[in-house]
């Protein structure tokens, strides 16, 4: 082969190796805005759960431990 000839061989495959990588990429990209999405749903029902039970410490009786003695 010429060097004209491998050269454009090379420029070829730099191409198809291009357009790959761009797949992978909106691919990867995708699973990033998922993950961030399930990440931000985690955190909002994390929050709302210590809500939930910072209200139900506020109604604990005051003075008394978990087992019922007096502290």
């Amino acid at each position: 082969m010429s060097k004209l000839e491998d050269l454009a061989e090379r420029v070829e495959r730099l191409v198809l190796r291009h357009e790959e990588l761009k797949r992978t990429n909106t691919l990867l990209e995708q699973q990033v805005s998922a993950l961030e999405s399930e990440r931000d749903s985690l955190r909002s029902r994390l929050s709302a759960a210590r809500a939930r039970i910072d209200v139900l410490l506020e109604r604990l009786p005051a003075g008394k431990s978990v087992n019922g003695t007096a502290e």
